[in-house]
């Protein structure tokens, strides 16, 4: 199975180091001197980190064949690409990988039923679960402890404590439908 890692951002410098959008809870592992990386996307051959450092909080990696600005900026907007075992597990047993959220029902502390996980979304900040709801809209939920209590994976379920107003209307959105009429102002 493959699970994105990371997202290649601007050059740095002139050698041919990248900044990365670190996107995995263990990049001590996945981006380390050596790791071999799939791209999407997909480039001839994977990408082969040759060293990485933090520099002022963001992390700096540098490819084998990499070697100059030009080189590093033809990478921006990348996405770095683990194979991963489908059955493996993250060490902390708090973390999860995406696919294994993905399609897990959704129900509220006392099992009213929310809807399903489409996707997870990676913005800035913090993940939030996509959540298909019955009715066809969309909840964003974020992933954090306070509001979602449970994940069971035995179960298919995951369970939300959400605070008020989070799974009202505000709190989703809807998928657009076309509008009618000739579309102009």
């Amino acid at each position: 199975m493959q699970l994105v890692v990371a997202r290649i951002g601007r050059a740095h410098g002139i050698k041919g180091e990248v900044t990365v959008e670190v996107r995995t809870d263990e990049p001590e592992m996945r981006l380390a001197p050596g790791a071999v990386l799939a791209t999407d996307p997909p480039r001839p051959q994977p990408l082969t980190i040759e060293r990485g450092r933090v520099h002022s909080g963001r992390l700096l990696l540098r490819f084998e064949g990499v070697h100059d600005r030009a080189a590093a900026e033809a990478l921006r907007n990348t996405l770095l690409v683990a194979e991963v075992d489908p059955d493996e597990q993250p060490e902390d047993p708090e973390e999860f990988y995406d696919h294994q959220l993905v399609d897990l029902d959704v129900v509220t502390l006392d099992g009213t039923s929310v809807g399903r996980v489409e996707e997870i979304a990676h913005p800035p900040g913090q993940d939030l679960l996509v959540v298909r709801r019955e009715d066809g809209s969309e909840a964003l939920i974020p992933f954090v402890s306070e509001i979602v209590p449970e994940v069971d994976l035995s179960a298919q379920r995951l369970v939300v404590d959400p605070p008020p107003g989070l799974l009202d209307e505000g709190g989703s959105r809807e998928t657009p439908a076309p509008e009618d009429g000739d579309g102009g102002r």
